[in-house]
């Protein structure tokens, strides 16, 4: 029999493996401490039959680390070389192109936690680590979030990785707006967009503005918009330009020029969408495994329907709590990742010591659902710690009657003594006196509507109470400590069962800093266990489980 074809190229000889001054790790514990070299190639090589070898006919894989590889070399012993994975890096885990985009070295933020838990010195903290931080400007004064930019302006002066929060403000337009004037003003260089359902001028505002062609024709921004959403139907105009009308109508007011009109109409309004699964706060409790891989095939979807020449990165926030969580994340494809409840139990979290001790007793149990003060009368609610208060029930019972009564007097006497006297601990004609001044400063369309709506004017003492108790909390009122209102998600359970026995066990000693590099290293660690282990390599359990140590 003959065949035809060109003849077979000669087989190239067996790559083998040559020890210098360790061999192959076989043993559990030798994979375990081979498996943790994470910033070293490690050689996967076939083992000779013996003790301590995997099972198998006679060979198992071992992890090699040094050492040379070669050809079969004639006298010289060696181990037959299976493969070879490369160095791995905590910083190399997301998409590159954040680093990049942001100036920073690790695919890592720091969320904004609202009413300025996210401080100043948190924003600080996690720019000087090479990580993006975010200021909680949801909930404050426009005064005191102009102070904190301006300090973190001059502080961080020339650093691209550090940001504030713009909030979806329905209830009050034009605080949304005084937010994105701040922002828009001082060139804030990053601003996280959370709790919108639907574009609005603001945030369109802060998108476009400042959009310009760099020396090559490219598209730059000024002000880098994250956009945090949990539902594909916000993703979706997030990931799209912004609607020509829009732009039309901020053109025509002023807000945008002409040309930052037309290139908005040419880009994505967000390039970063974080993706928020089962979070604290604001959140649709949905799991990250499940809504990650459906917003990343609407980026892939869109990208190609407005034929981008840019990527729009999707990161993952909710349920990080733990290097596992932040590793399954990058697993599923997030280019980034964002914490929020494990930080507001650190050092630079303004929160209350008493408050942190409260959520560094959480278990992945202890949180709830309950009504949200800036969107009380809408029904939306925010996921909050249960365990050692009673906010959650005591605000619920404030929105059933707000739904079922037109005014405070419709209330039954029995009930309104009821809410006066355990929820409110004052009168409700004192609390609405205190409310009115405040909204006279803050937003005065709300005084004058509530004057003249019964109904609103009940839904705005109630939201003192909901406003109140997340003030409580941040001051650390302890008279009203069974009022506390702390955004918290099972994340946080997560993190004090991993953290325990560990030098991050007590909030005194936990920072925030190194909680992520904690995370990111943990994570990496992770990832070449199941590296190894989908190789083959009988990886013991305990490489999958790292502990919390000193890293710097």
């Amino acid at each position: 029999m003959t065949t035809t074809g060109p003849p077979r190229a000669a087989s190239a000889p067996p790559v083998l493996w040559y020890p210098t001054d360790r061999p192959p790790a076989r043993t559990p514990p030798e994979i375990l401490a081979a498996a943790a070299r994470i910033r070293e190639a490690v050689h996967l090589v076939t083992l000779p039959s013996g003790p301590g070898t995997a099972p198998g006919p006679g060979t198992g894989i071992g992890l090699a680390v040094g050492g040379a590889t070669a050809p079969t070399a004639a006298g010289q012993p060696g181990l037959p070389l299976l493969g070879t994975l490369p160095p791995l890096y905590p910083e190399w885990l997301g998409d590159r192109s954040f680093a990049e985009a942001h100036g920073v070295r690790f695919p890592y933020a720091a969320g904004e936690m609202a009413n300025g838990i996210a401080t100043v010195a948190m924003v600080r903290a996690m720019a000087s680590a090479g990580m993006l931080g975010f200021l909680g400007a949801a909930g404050l004064d426009p005064g005191r979030v102009e102070r904190a930019v301006t300090e973190l302006s001059a502080t961080l002066a020339g650093k691209p990785n550090w940001g504030i929060n713009l909030i979806h403000s329905p209830g009050a337009p034009a605080l949304e707006e005084r937010i994105a004037d701040i922002a828009l003003r001082h060139r804030v260089p990053a601003v996280s967009a959370s709790a919108f359902m639907t574009l609005t001028p603001a945030v369109v505002r802060v998108a476009a503005g400042g959009l310009h062609r760099g020396p090559r024709g490219r598209i730059q921004r000024r002000t880098r918009l994250f956009a945090k959403v949990s539902r594909p139907e916000v993703a979706g105009p997030f990931m799209s330009p912004a609607p020509p009308p829009l732009l039309r109508a901020l053109v025509e007011r002023g807000q945008l020029t002409a040309a930052e009109a037309e290139l908005a109409a040419r880009v994505p309004v967000a390039e970063d969408v974080t993706v928020e699964a089962d979070s604290g706060g604001h959140t649709d409790n949905r799991p990250l495994a499940v809504l990650l891989p459906v917003m990343l095939a609407l980026r892939d979807e869109l990208t190609a329907a407005h034929g981008y020449d840019r990527v729009i990165r999707v990161g993952a926030a909710g349920g990080l709590g733990t290097p596992a969580a932040v590793a399954a994340a990058f697993a599923l494809g997030a280019a980034y990742v964002v914490t929020g409840s494990v930080n507001q139990a650190t050092r630079e979290a303004g929160l209350s010591d008493d408050a942190k001790r409260m959520l560094a007793q959480a278990d992945i149990a202890d949180v709830t659902m309950a009504p949200a003060a800036d969107m009380f009368e809408l029904g939306v609610k925010v996921q909050v710690l249960s365990r050692g208060t009673f906010f959650a029930t005591r605000s619920a019972r404030l929105y059933q009657l707000y739904r079922d009564h037109a005014r405070w007097e419709d209330i039954p006497p029995g009930q309104r003594a009821k809410v006066e006297k355990d929820v409110l601990q004052a009168p409700f004609a004192t609390v609405w006196a205190e409310t009115r001044r405040f909204w006279e400063q803050r937003d005065p369309a709300q005084a004058v509507r509530a004057e003249q709506d019964a109904r609103h004017r009940m839904a705005l003492v109630f939201r003192w109470y909901l406003g109140m108790s997340s003030g409580w909390a941040v001051s650390g009122h302890s008279a009203r400590r069974a009022d506390y209102q702390i955004w918290c998600g099972p994340a946080m359970g997560a993190f004090n069962r991993w953290a325990a026995h560990s030098f991050l066990a007590g909030p005194d000693r936990r920072d925030v800093v190194q909680i992520a590099l904690n995370f990111l290293e943990g994570a990496a660690l992770i990832t070449r266990a199941q590296q190894l282990r989908s190789h083959g390599v009988p990886v013991p359990a305990a490489a999958f489980a790292p502990r919390p140590r000193r890293l710097a």
